[in-house]
């Protein structure tokens, strides 16, 4: 204790001494440049009342004359010094001390007549210090020369020196006073009291009466007591937790809209003790080197952000494949790791896959076959043998991953992710007959005649029917999937029920539209005028800000973010603009469209070629229309962070999402999200399944380049009223229908399937809510 008051006097004693010198310093600074301004005022006043004697003298050329007016206006000023000079520089006649007049800068002199104007500096030698300003001296337009004056500025360092003496004392009083407060704040308002509440913890704790502490002698042994309540407390708080749950409970039905705390507690009721495992291609969290480094970055993927709140609110295992090139090596032995690093909320568990694997398994038959296969977008899919047997193996080693952190765990919950894994909930199920698979389509699905172009289809439904639910964006996807379950195996579907029967097992097909999470709440009431003046501001300078990174000035941003896909529409996108400018020139030097195009499958051909299309476009667009401060389109083509993607939502007038063909596209809702100012258009492609819902949105035909031109115009044109009422209403869509409603319903449906008999859920019970089935079906339908 002895030492640690000693320490923690010397502390304040150099924290207080440094603080107040460093006080002083800039006092003297302050005080010391306040002199030397009023210095050069009185020295500027005194040139310019004598620069016109000067100029007499030395019009009537007698250079006699100089010397007797130089020491008369030296007398007259109080100047410590004057000497005149000819229009050389050379100095024709001096008044003043011999050592300050020899010191005197020549620069200062030459720098005035060169610039025709007064120019001053300091200077010293020996105990002489001095301000030393020169003026240049005319003869109608011609330069005559020049006079300086000298003033004495040695009393500024005298000043200076005064202050510091008299801060010395009031430092060394400083110190005293708090050092001497601070020991005794800290006997007798900290020690005791924290002894006291120490051991009343103790009494509450073991409901016995008081005891006696015993003197440590440690330095730090006072805080002992406390570190040993610590442990109690924290029970204290998940005791307080749990009955603030079941609190939570009570009042879930009566809630509006769901959050990840209420979704936690509607899991936890439904799941019991059931845990809840995910299984994706791409990892929430993935760890990269940096030089020296290893940082965690988040991968940029609607996926994550669709998925990874479901999983911080319901602890759970998420399965998906190390991609980074540190990830081995933040891994337990069991390829475990708790995440997110700042906060961890569940387990990420990562499987390897070697390079051929990634090329075929990935970019060969799931992103050359797959994908082109469902959406349409007239680029041809392309399947091989072999990458068809790479497809297997790795939905197999997938299933082995997953049975392992499932073992010893009672009717687990499964929740596979899109079309990377359409054999896994057929092996799942055949190993844990208990488990309640689910899997989520996240691209579309399309016409039977279309997925006929695979030569695996049977083999792929087959897998797929392996689970008890089957979810899609929207209703006609799910159609699609049961059409093409009819055309290909031997089944029995229920268009009612939307199920399907195939060797005794039901698979049940619904209906999920997925969102985002939602920060915030949308007004309520109408803004005043200035406010909306004020956020219009805000924005104008947020988009400024932006643009300036590019050299570029603009009065309306247009925005768009996309991965570099064909299916994305992009080079449409941007046809749209040239269109534009081309139809309606008042855009020009106004509109600049901003791209933000995260490369995508680099290894693919098509996705290579399309880079090029889409950098070409640009520069035909920025080289017909741009001028020096401004550009019509900005390509950034990188990985953005979320925090930067969501300033330029925050800053854009206009939002494109003009897909070709999607599945639902969370830019969309992203941006709605995003526009916490309830500002901003939306211009949103009919072939998404954002469309459905975000109905307020500018819907367009992305391969109508003239459509897309004119909804950018009538975008940029709408009142500000019919931008607020719009993005109101979708801000409420969002917000009602965001990721933990849509959670809740994949999970909650999965949760009321009776598997027990083989039988599917029941008609009407297809949307299970904490407390009230019909809440979430009425929030999904409306």
């Amino acid at each position: 204790m002895h030492l640690f008051r000693i320490r923690l006097i010397l502390a304040l004693i150099i924290s207080v001494t440094l603080v107040s010198a460093a006080s002083t310093y800039f006092d003297v600074l302050a005080h010391r440049h306040v002199l030397r301004q009023e210095l050069e005022r009185r020295t500027k006043w005194m040139g310019v009342s004598i620069v016109p004697d000067v100029e007499g003298a030395l019009a009537t050329g007698d250079p006699g004359a100089l010397p007797g007016l130089a020491q008369l206006l030296k007398s007259g000023t109080g100047a410590l010094g004057l000497a005149i000079y000819d229009a050389h520089g050379d100095m024709v006649t001096s008044t003043g001390p011999q050592e300050v007049m020899t010191a005197l800068g020549q620069d200062v002199v030459d720098k005035a007549l060169e610039k025709g104007t007064e120019v001053s500096a300091f200077g010293h030698t020996g105990k002489w210090r001095w301000m030393q300003e020169a003026f240049p001296v005319h003869k109608g337009s011609q330069l005559e020369g020049a006079v300086t004056i000298v003033a004495d500025a040695g009393y500024i360092r005298a000043e200076g020196i005064a202050l510091w003496q008299r801060s010395f004392w009031r430092v060394v009083a400083l110190v005293v006073l708090i050092v001497a407060i601070t020991v005794l704040m800290v006997r007798w308002f900290l020690l005791r009291p924290l002894k006291r509440v120490t051991e009343r913890l103790r009494h509450l704790r073991t409901g016995h009466g008081m005891k006696t502490i015993k003197p440590a002698g440690a330095e730090l042994s006072w805080f002992s007591p406390l570190a040993r309540e610590v442990e109690t407390i924290a029970r204290s708080l998940i005791e307080a937790r749990t009955a603030a749950a079941v609190e939570a409970r009570l009042r879930e039905a009566g809630e509006s809209w769901w959050t990840a705390e209420r979704l936690a507690v509607h899991m936890r009721n439904r799941a019991g003790s059931s845990k809840i495992f995910v299984v994706s291609n791409r990892e929430p969290y993935m760890h990269v080197r940096q030089g020296r480094e290893t940082v965690c970055v988040v991968p940029p993927s609607g996926l994550v952000t669709a998925i990874e709140p479901v999983l911080r609110a319901c602890d759970g295992t998420w399965v998906a494949s190390g991609s980074g090139d540190a990830d081995k090596s933040m891994v337990d032995e069991f390829d475990r790791l708790r995440v997110p690093p700042d906060d961890p909320r569940y387990t990420l568990r990562r499987v390897w896959l070697t390079p051929e694997e990634e090329a075929r398994y990935y970019d060969g038959f799931a992103n050359e076959g797959l994908w082109p296969l469902c959406h349409i977008a007239h680029t041809r899919p392309i399947f091989r043998a072999g990458d068809w047997e790479c497809y297997q193996q790795v939905n197999e080693r997938f299933a082995q991953a997953l049975l392992e952190e499932m073992e010893g765990i009672e009717e687990p919950v499964v929740f596979v992710q899109d079309y990377h894994f359409a054999l896994l909930p057929r092996m799942v199920k055949r190993a844990r007959p208990d488990a309640r698979v689910a899997i989520f389509w996240h691209i579309p699905w399309p016409n039977p005649e279309a997925f006929g172009i695979c030569p695996w289809q049977a083999e792929l439904l087959d897998g797929l029917l392996g689970a008890d639910l089957i979810g899609f964006h929207i209703p006609m996807h799910c159609h699609n999937f049961l059409n093409t379950v009819d055309r290909v195996l031997e089944s029995r579907t229920d268009r009612e029920h939307m199920t399907v029967r195939r060797h005794g097992h039901f698979t049940a097909v619904r209906p999920y539209p997925v969102s985002v999470a939602f920060e915030g709440v949308p007004r309520t009431g109408v803004e005043p005028d200035d406010a909306d003046v004020e956020a219009e501001e805000r924005r104008a300078v947020a988009r400024q800000q932006l643009l300036a990174e590019f050299g570029v000035r603009a009065e309306s941003l247009a925005l768009g973010v996309d991965r570099l896909d064909y299916t994305k529409g992009i080079v449409e996108r941007l046809e749209a603009i040239e269109q534009l400018l081309e139809e309606h020139p008042w855009h020009r030097e106004r509109l600049t469209m901003v791209q933000i195009a995260a490369p995508s499958r680099t290894r693919i051909p098509s996705y290579a070629d399309l880079r090029t299309r889409v950098e070409e476009t640009v520069e035909r667009i920025n080289g017909r229309f741009q001028t020096a401060h401004w550009k019509p389109v900005v390509l950034i083509e990188r990985q953005c962070g979320h925090d930067e993607v969501k300033r330029w939502y925050q800053a854009a007038d206009l939002c494109l999402v003009t897909s070709l063909h999607d599945g639902m596209n969370l830019v969309a809702k992203e941006y709605v999200a995003a526009r916490d100012d309830e500002d901003g258009v939306l211009v949103l492609s009919k072939f998404t399944g954002a469309a459905v819902e975000l109905r307020d949105a500018l819907i367009v035909n992305p391969y109508d380049i003239r459509g897309v031109a004119e909804a950018i115009h009538s975008g940029l044109e709408m009142s500000r009223s019919d931008r607020r009422q719009r993005m109101e209403r979708m801000r409420r869509q969002v917000m009602e229908h965001n990721i933990y409603l849509w959670a809740a319903s994949v999970l909650g449906d999965l949760r009321e399937l009776r598997l027990e008999d083989g039988e599917s859920m029941e008609p009407g019970r297809a949307m299970p809510v904490a407390g009230s089935e019909a809440e979430i079906a009425s929030q999904r339908t409306a």
